[in-house]
């Protein structure tokens, strides 16, 4: 069944289908008083609570894998009991509410790897969404995670995407060696997002550029995506007016002035022709949503007799976080337009009949700007002191040593001795780099890399890690730097605001590695669970419910079975 892609992406805002009328219930999942009960009425024993019925017993015949850029656990804590659409499906399933990106360096493209390859950081090899390498045969030694950087004159901001520096397998890839007719999509807001999910083996992956719905060099075009960008080019060509405030987001619709801008009651109006704004906002979800839906019909995944998989990533609630914060009006609008976009895509994937499971989570979380939260009875929040990045810092140490160049390399996180430096040199500058790090009063810690390698990988429970634990489950020894210097709680990365950058990530602390982790599956009984997990426990938990084999990776098996039953055990 073709697609209908025109009617989903003309409405107001680009949002799916309305929510299904099952979805349509009270809030909360809450139901309805029981007609003509009264409150004095005797209220009978209850009957006995039979056993849960079982997960289903035969694998699902496709996996639906979404990855909410940004989407912390604190924001899902915050609007859970507000969704009624797809996200409050999602919450009649498997929940756990405190899922753990556990690794130090919580950014886009290191997050997306772990979720579909069972793998920290420090083995999937993508510890940050650039890093320095420089042996690179060009002026430019910073690399960006998702490119080749052998094409010659690219730089790390004008790069070709590849999938070279994902060192591991991800599910769709195992799917395909245990089976090589399995089909796997990626799709996404985001390239690195696209390729970490999907893997060097894909049937489809496409993203959005900035401009419009790209793929590798070579592939054809596949109708629904052309489709989708002939929707989408219209769609910016025109206006956008204001979308409506829901009721329970009155409480954040208040304004804040950050960098000469006031922010905090934005309602997402978008001049013609605006691409920057239809990126941040509730539109760029549902198009990459309709345009998988779409995939999913005409390719007719899930229809034949082995498992196929579609991962989906979404990332418009990162550049509205970045750019407008997480606890302003535009955050909780967002929340809801994700909430409805959802349910109309598993409305479109109820109608082809196929036996899906769904897996949402986050890639990190993420902290308010710090302007709301000095607003906010949060009066340590702060700024980073530019003194504390690399190249000030090895400025004075080189001219203290006596030892010209740049010294060090890097600018926050991961810092780098300079390759110039000699034999001799190298420990004396370390040592330095070390102590002048440690003393500021904005650094938590400085960690050389033979300390982070020397650490055992964590095996407690990802909140009990220390710093260095956290550190080391995102060390590569290949691409990670000399020294890592990470920042104390609430001491953002951001010097100085700026349109489109008020708001970030990348912190060990909690409030980044923290987000929400949810299955669910036609069938299935609900549970929640609190006590923490992990993103890399994802892998192996959808591939237990499909009877594959894996091992190897640093993830668990997830139980998704409240009853005796074990969906971790041999299917």
């Amino acid at each position: 069944m073709p697609m209908k892609t025109a009617p989903f992406l003309t409405a107001a805002a680009l949002l799916l289908a309305a929510a299904p009328a099952a979805a349509q219930t009270s809030p909360a999942g809450q139901s309805s008083p029981i007609p003509g009960a009264s409150a004095s009425a005797p209220v009978p024993p209850p009957a006995p609570t039979p056993p849960p019925p079982p997960f289903p017993a035969t694998p699902p015949k496709l996996i639906v894998a979404i990855s909410v850029d940004q989407f912390a656990a604190d924001l899902f804590a915050q609007y859970r009991n507000h969704f009624s659409g797809g996200l409050a499906r999602l919450l009649t399933g498997a929940v756990f509410p405190s899922g753990y990106q556990s690794h130090a360096a919580t950014e886009t493209c290191p997050g997306h790897s772990t979720i579909l390859t069972g793998y920290r950081p420090a083995h999937t090899g993508i510890i940050a969404n650039n890093w320095i390498d420089q042996r690179v045969g060009r002026p430019d030694k910073t690399v960006y995670c998702s490119e080749d950087e052998r094409v010659p004159e690219s730089t790390h901001d004008r790069y070709t995407v590849s999938d070279m520096h994902l060192k591991v397998p991800t599910l769709g890839e195992r799917m395909k060696a245990a089976n090589p007719a399995a089909r796997v999509v990626s799709v996404a807001g985001k390239d690195r997002a696209a390729v970490m999910m999907g893997g060097h083996k894909v049937d489809e992956l496409w993203w959005w550029d900035g401009k419009t719905y790209v793929s590798y060099a070579g592939r054809a075009v596949p109708p629904v995506v052309q489709r989708t960008r002939d929707a989408v080019a219209a769609l910016v060509a025109r206006p956008q007016a204001a979308l409506p405030l829901p009721g329970w987001c009155r409480p954040v619709d208040a304004p804040i002035a950050v960098a000469g801008m006031t922010l905090g009651q934005g309602r997402f109006t978008r001049t013609a022709g605006d691409l920057k704004a239809f990126r941040a906002s509730p539109a760029s979800d549902a198009a990459v949503l309709a345009m998988a839906a779409g995939l999913v019909q005409d390719m007719q995944l899930g229809k034949r007799a082995m498992t196929d998989l579609i991962a989906v990533g979404l990332s418009a609630t990162d550049y509205i976080g970045h750019s407008l914060g997480t606890q302003g009006a535009e955050m909780c609008i967002q929340m809801n337009e994700l909430d409805q976009s959802l349910a109309g895509f598993f409305a479109v994937l109820d109608e082809t009949g196929v036996d899906y499971e769904v897996m949402l989570t986050a890639d990190h979380g993420a902290h308010d700007m710090t302007e709301r939260q000095l607003r906010r009875a949060m009066p340590m929040e702060a700024h980073v002191d530019p003194q504390t990045l690399a190249k000030p810092v090895g400025a004075a140490i080189g001219a203290a040593l006596g030892i010209a160049g740049p010294v060090l390399l890097g600018t926050e996180g991961d810092i780098y001795l300079d390759q110039a430096l000699t034999p001799a040199q190298r420990p004396r500058v370390l040592a330095e780099a070390v102590r002048r790090f440690a003393a500021m009063p904005q650094v938590a810690a400085a960690f050389t890399g033979a300390q982070i390698a020397a650490t055992p990988m964590p095996t407690s429970p990802p909140e009990t890690w220390t710093l260095i634990e956290r550190a080391r489950a995102s060390y590569d020894p290949e691409r990670s730097g000399d020294l890592l210097v990470l920042l104390k709680p609430r001491v953002t990365t951001i010097q100085s605001p700026a349109p489109g950058y008020v708001e970030t990530h990348g912190s060990p602390w909690d409030y980044d590695r923290r987000v929400p982790i949810l299955f669910w599956r036609k069938g299935m009984t609900g549970f929640e669970q609190p006590l923490s997990v992990e993103t890399v426990d994802i892998m192996p938990t959808l591939a237990a419910t499909i009877g594959l084999p894996v091992s190897g990776q640093d993830g668990r098996c997830l139980d998704l079975d409240p009853g005796p039953a074990d969906t971790c055990a041999a299917r």
